[in-house]
């Protein structure tokens, strides 16, 4: 599995029979500004955790160029059709695995919130948040809690998917922060590598992975800080 990060949330995971965009924040993030056309390329699939302009604005590009199947909740799905994407579309909602072709994508909680600005003021209700727990059949299973608090059951999605590769929001005010982040690696999670997100992409958050890393220190967990689009193995 190859692993690019763009900055804040936004990831492409490619293994040998996908290419996965990740809340693909390519318009307007701070942190990247590479364009979306070229993380784009060949991508197969679109997953999105919730509906905030930080986590979406690059999608309508991403899939109008790739014709990619998009894997969000239903209130997300309807949101994106509604601004022209096409109806290859995967709907689903917290707790439910949706067959993806190559992986599955199953939907768990989140303690956040979820909508799109619109004009005058008026926020568009997108549902509940989520974290996607992504199973592949070659690969190790990857879950990328979205934008969270720490919670009690994610001991039970340890439990029920065993995920042993993690990335974790870190930035505290809009997410938990790095210390409370490595404890719930530490207390709920056997993750071999996690991958520190939303941090540093705006000057309200957190610049640094600095307070994740040293919550983890001897925990044996290791913590990859790959650099804004470069690209990981694991």
């Amino acid at each position: 599995m190859k692993l690019t990060w763009y900055g804040h949330s936004a990831f492409r995971v490619e293994t040998a029979d996908a290419k996965i965009l990740i809340d693909p924040y390519l318009i307007g993030n701070p942190s990247w500004t590479g364009g979306w056309e070229e993380p784009a390329e060949g991508v197969t699939h679109v997953l999105l955790t919730h509906g905030h302009s930080d986590h979406i604005s690059g999608a309508l590009e991403v899939l109008g160029k790739s014709g990619a199947m998009l894997v969000a909740n239903f209130e997300v799905c309807m949101y994106l059709v509604g601004k022209g994407v096409s109806d290859k579309i995967n709907p689903g909602n917290i707790g439910g695995t949706i067959d993806c072709g190559g992986f599955t994508t199953t939907f768990v909680q989140a303690l956040h919130s979820s909508s799109f600005p619109g004009d005058k003021g008026q926020n568009t209700y997108l549902g509940n948040p989520g974290g996607l727990v992504l199973h592949f059949q070659e690969d190790k299973t990857l879950y990328h809690m979205g934008d969270t608090d720490i919670f009690s059951d994610m001991a039970l999605i340890n439990e029920l998917h065993e995920p042993k590769i993690g990335i974790v929001p870190i930035g505290d005010r809009f997410t938990m922060g790095g210390a409370v982040a490595a404890l719930a690696c530490r207390r709920f999670f056997q993750f071999e590598t996690v991958i520190p997100s939303h941090f540093g992409t705006f000057p309200i958050i957190d610049q640094t992975a600095n307070k994740f890393v040293a919550g983890l220190e001897g925990s044996g967990v290791k913590v990859a800080l790959p650099e804004i689009g470069g690209t990981i193995t694991l």
